[in-house]
């Protein structure tokens, strides 16, 4: 191959996704004019209580993406540049040495508890909304900040600076402090037209300003790595920035078929809507919890946020053991327990069961019970299970007693909550959508795209599975001017991966 040197391959890239369960190294290349990947690390992301919070071990994911980083070169690769991308509105907070302060809290955290009543009361939400373009969600940066304020009031004093999680794991590699376009825009904190950070916002928050350096765009160079990172990894690589928010590193990897398109990010949070040109801050917008995201090169990604595969992954790990809370409520409804649990007998319960038992009950002719996906009740529960036989039961529905029942009921609240979220695009965009594009691992799930393409009356195209990893790699091509622009990465990723396509 070409461009080898002392038999590593130095014509690819490494992105490291990192994702709120787990993160992984993938290198990528082109050949033959299609972009070939090559997963080189895969790693648990886990959440670890400190302080009465719920955290991120960021220690854990520094040493990680080193070590990915390392097995590139077991691999033969020493890529010629690294791209970080993770979630978006979380951060830390570090003192003038560079050391941090305090923990990094994570947004299902329950300490932004009651901080809707606290924002309402300094800024109306409607002009929150017109200024930043941000929906309207409990783990918002602004309302995380908040509620640091009042807990911790010591802690915002101490700083010197503020990074997102991403920015952070890059100041860790280079020793460069920047704060990426795309991951700031979900803070509530930047103003939608000038992609700047918004002044009139932060001094009504009482947020200091001093905090925040000006916002870099997706496509810099922070510059090489440190000398000791260089040193672990057995090779010199530099750091650019991809859109280090997952969802727009995945919205770019979108090979948008049947146009005008909607995109759907499918993973633990199902990201669906539309590339603009320009925000949309109007009433109807805010009204409908739509949000306008950064997006790589000035783009919006205009999209609704929706609870997404959280609920299946959750059902799953609960069925497995890893989460299973035992109160009164689950005593009264313990046959749904004790039926699932026989289900999962003899083997550790995987995705492909929850699909399986989705699709007999579906042939079966059970009527599924409908909850609203994105009810915050869903963002943390102690139990997912109970919690939905609770919202069925409350709104006077059937409650699942099987598996098949339960699982039957998530995926037909998903895909009409996708159906909502078309429609509403296609109110506030004031034309209708040919095709709805999946990316990511949930376009792996043929249960869920058969029915949204059914429930919604659309076309699904549902590829590639690798949708972030293959944005990060994206732009960091577009950088080293291996593609002369976006469109022509759109194609060459088209023609390089396997987009299935599901009829309504």
């Amino acid at each position: 191959m070409a461009h080898r040197a002392q038999g590593l391959r130095r014509d690819c890239y490494a992105a490291v996704d990192i994702g709120a369960s787990s993160g992984r190294v993938v290198v990528g290349f082109v050949e033959d004019g299609l972009i070939r990947l090559e997963e080189v690390h895969r790693f648990d992301n886990r959440q670890v209580r400190r302080n009465g919070h719920d955290c991120w071990d960021v220690e854990l994911l520094s040493s990680e993406l080193v070590r990915g980083l390392a097995l590139c070169k077991e691999a033969g690769f020493a890529p010629k540049s690294v791209g970080i991308d993770t979630w978006g509105v979380d951060f830390v907070l570090l003192d003038a040495e560079d050391n941090l302060v305090g923990d990094a809290v994570a947004y299902r955290d329950s300490r932004t508890a009651g901080m809707y009543e606290v924002a309402d009361a300094i800024m109306a939400p409607e002009e929150l909304y017109r200024r930043c373009g941000l929906q309207r969600q409990p783990f918002n940066t602004i309302y995380q900040l908040l509620a640091l304020q009042r807990e911790h009031p010591e802690q915002l004093e101490a700083a010197d600076s503020f990074l997102m999680i991403p920015d952070y794991l890059n100041f860790l590699l280079t020793g460069e402090k920047a704060i990426e376009y795309t991951n700031a825009s979900t803070t509530g904190l930047l103003n939608a037209e000038t992609g700047a950070w918004d002044e009139t916002v932060m001094e009504a928050f009482g947020i200091p300003r001093r905090l925040f350096r000006n916002v870099t765009h997706a496509g810099a160079c922070l510059g090489p790595v440190r000398p000791e990172i260089a040193r672990a990894i057995g090779y010199d690589t530099r750091v650019v920035l991809p859109a280090t928010h997952d969802t727009g590193s995945a919205y770019l990897a979108v090979p948008a078929c049947d146009l005008p398109a909607v995109f759907l990010s499918s993973g633990t949070w199902s990201l669906l809507g539309v590339e603009n040109r320009s925000p949309i801050c109007a009433e109807a917008a805010f009204r409908e919890n739509f949000t306008n995201e950064g997006g790589y090169h000035f783009r919006y990604r205009f999209l609704k946020n929706i609870m997404g595969l959280w609920m299946i992954q959750s059902i799953r790990r609960e069925l497995n053991g890893i989460t299973y809370v035992v109160d009164e409520k689950a005593i009264r409804k313990g046959r749904l327990h004790q039926y699932m649990r026989v289900e999962g007998l003899g083997h550790e319960v995987g995705f492909a069961d929850l699909i399986k038992a989705a699709d007999e009950a579906e042939a079966a002719g059970v009527t599924a019970s409908i909850v609203n996906v994105n009810d915050e009740r869903f963002l943390s529960p102690d139990s997912m299970i109970e919690e939905i036989c609770a919202a069925c039961e409350e709104s006077g529905q059937p409650v699942p007693e099987t598996l098949g029942e339960l699982m039957h009921c998530v995926y037909e609240s998903l895909a009409l909550c996708y159906r909502e979220a078309v429609e509403g695009l296609s109110q506030l965009a004031g034309h209708e959508y040919a095709s709805i594009n999946i990316v990511g691992g949930g376009c792996r799930d043929g249960h869920l795209n058969r029915r949204t393409a059914e429930v919604c009356g659309l076309p699904v195209y549902a590829g590639p599975v690798e949708g972030t990893a293959l944005g990060n790699l994206a732009v960091q091509m577009l950088a080293d001017g291996v593609f002369p622009n976006l469109r022509a990465v759109r194609a060459a990723i088209a023609e390089s991966f396997d987009v299935q396509k599901v009829e309504p």
